[in-house]
């Protein structure tokens, strides 16, 4: 059974016409989807009404892995 959480966006205003809006995700939701820190996501959007939120892979590391 599908379940939702409720935010606020909230907006932070830099100087004249730049503007930030943030999307808070509730920590339970956040736990559910397993969210980590500095992970990196893509909104999508469906509709006027529809947002949908995709994880983006992480970069390919370069070079070898260190032992030891």
């Amino acid at each position: 059974m599908p379940f939702g959480y409720e935010s606020s966006v909230q907006v932070i205003r830099r100087g004249g016409k730049n503007r930030q809006y943030y999307l808070i995700c509730p920590a339970p939701l956040a736990g559910a989807l397993e969210l980590e820190k500095g992970e990196r996501i893509e909104w999508v959007v469906k509709d006027r009404y529809t947002l949908e939120v995709r994880r983006t892979p992480p970069p390919a590391s370069h070079g070898r892995a260190r032992h030891g």
